[in-house]
């Protein structure tokens, strides 16, 4: 650690209130050392006034504006270079990877939120509309192919307790225990939703004592299932909402398989694992970054090809001139490898983003 005379007789770097030993860490010192060598804190047993206190703060302050200041510039403005100077080793001049990747989505997704908010209270006042939910279709509508369903068996009862229940259809679960798996998942399923639209029963015990069903986990765990897809059918908007809140972590977990791809296609480079992961976490950043940025003329001039020209045009030149910047290849190996990783994220993408979905449906 750096050590350096003391141009003051009365601030807290003075000679006369240095130690011999860590307050913070405990580390052994000598009275020459201005910082602690093991946790970089002052070597200062001046007990903190006002003016130590605020000159701290702006410090504090000065030092994280630096490395905000420093990301911004060469996410932006270097394609690559951010990355290839973190993994050399200049980490204290940029902001951590994962952690403004977090934030800078995140922001990204508020604002995009709080937009929404605005655009949506200014159409309901400009219509005069009242925020009341549109109203539902007809239980008979939306269960119309299931309807000569009621018939299906040549047991009489399960007309019968269709028409006790007030619902267009209705199995037993002696009936269903007979049909092919997918059939009678469908079944039970189409079922329970119908069976809550028509009652609102948030609890599938109940539900299922109700329908003569039994009371197992999968059944149990299936009339949960209609209540969400139930929910999601006539609120659609709030399980969008759901779900594009978790886009960055969602991404977050991606990236690690992402960048399976770049190990094993940059595997002659001296790069690890981890640098990959990093290098696409400063892809990421700045698509958020500039999408952020694009919106703000966006919203000034009404108009919505901005980020259509960052999706089309500069994100995947900043992309390109990220892999030869950071990799270090020609520009026609770049290339190639640019449309084939380019491929391999499309599909990988979409698949996991599916399954996202999915499981976001599933625990709704």
């Amino acid at each position: 650690m750096k050590r350096r005379k003391n141009t003051s007789s009365s601030g807290r770097k003075s000679l006369q209130f240095r130690g011999t030993e860590c307050l913070n860490c405990s580390h052994p010192l000598d009275r020459s050392d201005v910082y602690c060598p093991n946790c970089s804190q002052l070597n200062s047993k001046k007990q903190l006034s006002a003016i130590d206190f605020f000159a701290e703060f702006l410090s504090s302050i000065l030092v994280y504006d630096s490395r905000l200041r420093n990301t911004l510039k060469d996410l932006l403005f270097h394609p690559g270079v951010i990355t290839r100077n973190y993994v050399k080793g200049e980490r204290l001049k940029y902001a951590n990877p994962f952690r403004f990747f977090l934030s800078v989505s995140i922001i990204y997704f508020l604002l995009e939120g709080f937009v929404g908010f605005i655009k949506a209270a200014e159409n309901d006042n400009q219509l005069g509309l009242n925020l009341k939910p549109a109203n539902e279709a007809p239980i008979d509508s939306l269960f119309a192919n299931q309807l000569p369903e009621i018939f299906w068996s040549s047991s009489r009862g399960d007309s019968v307790k269709a028409k006790q229940l007030g619902l267009p259809l209705y199995f037993s679960e002696k009936a269903l225990d007979t049909l092919p798996f997918l059939e009678n998942y469908s079944k039970r399923g189409s079922l329970y939703m119908a069976y809550y639209y028509r009652t609102k029963t948030e609890s599938p015990s109940a539900a299922l004592d109700s329908l003569d069903h039994t009371n197992t986990f999968n059944n149990r765990w299936l009339y949960s299932r209609a209540i969400t897809w139930h929910k999601i059918m006539h609120n659609p908007n709030a399980f969008v909402n759901y779900i594009t809140s978790k886009i960055p972590f969602f991404l977050f977990f991606f990236t690690p398989f992402y960048a399976l791809f770049f190990w094993l296609f940059y595997s002659r480079k001296k790069y690890n694992y981890i640098e990959h992961v990093i290098f696409i976490f400063h892809i990421f950043s700045f698509m958020f970054l500039t999408m952020v940025i694009f919106r703000i003329p966006e919203l000034i001039f009404g108009v919505d090809f901005f980020q259509t020209i960052l999706f089309m045009l500069l994100g995947p030149l900043y992309y390109y001139l990220a892999l030869r910047k950071f990799y270090g290849q020609g520009k026609w190996q770049t290339l190639f490898k640019f449309v084939f990783l380019s491929i391999i994220f499309t599909m990988s993408f979409v698949t996991a983003i599916g399954l996202f979905v999915a499981a976001s449906a599933a625990i709704y």
